[in-house]
């Protein structure tokens, strides 16, 4: 596969398929034409940070921006109030960019180097989602002028991807046949270095369970009562006595969403919210059933009654070699974010409060390929089996800073974080306008696709045939 792939970049190289510096240049340009109109966009959305399938703010300033380019907007695809496909073009290839915009819970953080909630446990954009967002707006737009300019066949789709947190978004979307006609598709995320690596994470699946009992005076009449919190607690210490006998990628985790309201009555009802995780979806999905009879078990152990509903579910990521090689190429032509003297002073403070220590100025190189195994996960995966993917990371973020962090929301609300998107979105462009222009680079993408999914892949989404769950952060 290497052998062909480098033979058939080669090929393009030396026969003048990648269109030219001087008209890249032009595009790289353009973007940049634009950083104070893409800036503000991203900061109104950090500004308002909404969580999963309720971003309707969100939704409507990226549809509003894409429609005023001449996109045709879909809006509600999938069942889904705040997904959206914008699209422009026709004919063949059809190249897809992923979206998201969804913030997360309890997150909320100034944009200055100590920690600071702008609204006292409020969310915010620990993942960056709101220059993910915008950023891959950017690219599509500039793809759009670019097949405006030069008359080329081809469809550009934007994919406005909701509630890509615990939501699993585009799994609707790709059950919806959304993605059925696309050729390849180009991502990103935000991130604290640059990078286009190749490499698959983790499958999931994720659920609440509920338990009922009888609530009853917890001093005066206890026998009386069933309590609903120790069938959770009870179900607790089964799956951590299971975690021994897991193979040792397995990774469960869970939180308490809900476990009574006062200490002198017995809880009539109780949740916890459990994700199970590995990188072969096989093992999830036994794992899961694992859980499941751990659940039965603690009703039956402390008279309650228990059901549950699986919320979310996402494939591991199939990597596609040639898609990231050629991104690779375009994010070093790019280059890497260059501090101003503000940005490096933010970037010093925020350096001390994290655990990682990065030199600083790693924010500006490119790191060389490598194939990765991600421990995260991530609803792409889906959409990977779906149709190739390659997603490259940009620094938007203070390098050493992990995601899910008030460090992240601090960085991604500055200059730090906007240029970090524009390196994103011009990558993302010039690949795209690459495959355009090179109908042998495509053959090689869609040649590895076939062949890492097999000819007997059948896709089935790990949620079932389940309705989106809109109210899961409700």
């Amino acid at each position: 596969m290497k052998k062909q792939l480098l033979f058939t970049l080669l090929l393009a190289l030396n026969t003048g398929l990648f269109f030219a510096q001087k008209d890249k240049q032009k595009v790289i340009s353009g973007i940049d034409a634009k950083t104070g109109q893409y800036s503000a966009i991203a900061q109104e959305l950090w500004e308002n940070p909404e969580l999963g399938y309720l971003e309707e703010k969100s939704a409507a300033i990226l549809q509003n921006e894409l429609k005023k380019e001449g996109f045709t907007i879909e809006k509600g695809v999938a069942g889904i109030p705040t997904a959206f496909t914008a699209t422009y073009g026709s004919g063949s290839p059809v190249l897809g960019i992923l979206g998201e915009y969804d913030a997360l819970p309890g997150m909320s953080q100034s944009a200055e180097p100590n920690q600071k909630a702008r609204v006292a446990g409020a969310p915010g954009q620990a993942c960056g989602h709101h220059l993910f967002g915008t950023g891959s707006m950017a690219a599509a737009i500039a793809v759009k002028d670019w097949l405006k300019s030069y008359g080329k066949s081809g469809t550009i789709r934007f994919y406005g991807t909701p509630a890509e947190e615990g939501g699993s978004g585009k799994v609707y979307m790709v059950r919806a046949g959304l993605f059925d006609d696309i050729d390849a598709i180009v991502s990103w995320h935000p991130g604290d270095s640059n990078t286009s690596n190749p490499g698959t994470n983790l499958a999931t699946i994720s659920g609440k369970f509920r338990f009922k009992g009888n609530s009853s005076h917890a001093a005066a009449a206890p026998e009386l009562g069933r309590s609903a919190l120790d069938g959770v607690e009870g179900m607790n210490d089964l799956v951590n006595m299971l975690r021994e006998h897991t193979t040792e990628s397995t990774r469960i985790h869970y939180a308490i969403t809900k476990g009574g309201d006062a200490p002198n009555i017995v809880p009539a009802e109780a949740e916890v919210y459990y994700i199970v995780r590995h990188a072969n979806r096989d093992e999830v999905k036994a794992v899961w059933n694992r859980v499941v009879k751990a659940a039965e078990g603690a009703a039956i152990g402390t008279e309650t009654t228990m059901s549950y509903e699986i919320i979310g579910g996402t494939y591991d990521r199939l990597p596609n070699e040639a898609l990231a090689t050629l991104m690779h190429g375009n994010m070093t032509l790019v280059g890497g974010v260059n501090y101003d003297s503000e940005e490096l002073k933010f970037a010093q403070e925020i350096q001390k409060t994290l655990k990682v220590m990065k030199p600083l100025e790693s924010a500006n190189i490119v790191q060389d390929m490598k194939f990765t195994y991600g421990k995260a996960s991530a609803d792409t995966g889906d959409v990977s089996w779906n149709a190739p993917l390659a997603a490259v990371r940009a620094s938007t973020w203070v390098p050493g800073t992990p995601p899910h962090s008030w460090q992240a929301v601090a960085a991604g609300g500055t200059s730090i974080g906007s240029k970090g998107m524009l390196v994103a979105a011009k990558t993302m462009a010039l690949t795209a306008i690459d495959i355009y222009k090179s109908p042998k680079l495509l053959d090689a993408i869609k040649a590895e696709f076939n062949e890492r999914r097999g000819a007997d892949f059948k896709y089935e989404a790990l949620l079932g045939d389940r309705k989106p769950a809109l109210d899961y952060r409700k």
